[in-house]
């Protein structure tokens, strides 16, 4: 079986890195700043000119825009409260009286909905109460039919039984009477 190497460098440990930090006083700038483009004619070849890619910070045009912009505004945006004006801004943007009657209206659908969930709560247990009545009731209505049921097939065979000893005791009275009024059809 060959051997095969990890192409990757594994490490042991690794430690924490440095990582520079956030200045502990920031001053948020008041307005924006606009910015905009200027036309440049390239250096001449015989210039002492700085020709790398990034622009030197010492340079004069440059050194000079970078420190002159922002040190006229820096001492006004000391004196802002970011808050204070973002809450002002909003206090202004904002009207609650459309957001208070929406939730005037929300208040009282709610009130509502919970009105009509207590009704149909009622409701389902006074159906309740009926279903429960009515099956007892039906119970008690079949129980009821058993009974007579039991109490006809009894009386039945009680008649059957009396016709029967009648036709053995007296079968010429007995057949008169049966031509006479005939017994019905069982369907």
């Amino acid at each position: 079986m060959p051997v095969t190497q990890s192409r990757y460098q594994v490490t042991t440990s690794s430690l924490p890195r440095a990582m520079p930090g956030k200045s502990p006083h920031y001053t948020p700038v008041a307005k924006p700043v606009s910015y905009t483009r200027v036309a440049i004619s390239p250096p001449s070849a015989g210039s002492s000119v700085n020709t790398s890619a990034v622009p030197s910070l010492t340079s004069g045009s440059y050194a000079s825009s970078a420190s002159g912009d922002h040190d006229s505004s820096d001492a006004g945006a000391r004196g802002v409260d970011l808050i204070d004006m973002m809450s002002n801004r909003f206090g202004n943007v904002i009207d609650p009286l459309p957001l208070d009657r929406s939730l005037a209206r929300q208040a009282q659908a709610s009130g509502e909905l919970n009105a009509k969930q207590r009704e149909l709560q009622e409701l389902q247990a006074l159906a309740q109460r009926r279903l429960k009545g009515t099956r007892a009731n039906l119970a008690d209505g079949m129980k009821a039919a058993k009974e007579v049921r039991r109490d006809l097939e009894w009386t039945q065979k009680r008649v059957s039984s009396l016709n029967t000893k009648a036709a053995k005791k007296h079968p010429a009275a007995y057949k008169a009477a049966s031509a006479r009024y005939p017994a019905p059809i069982d369907c």
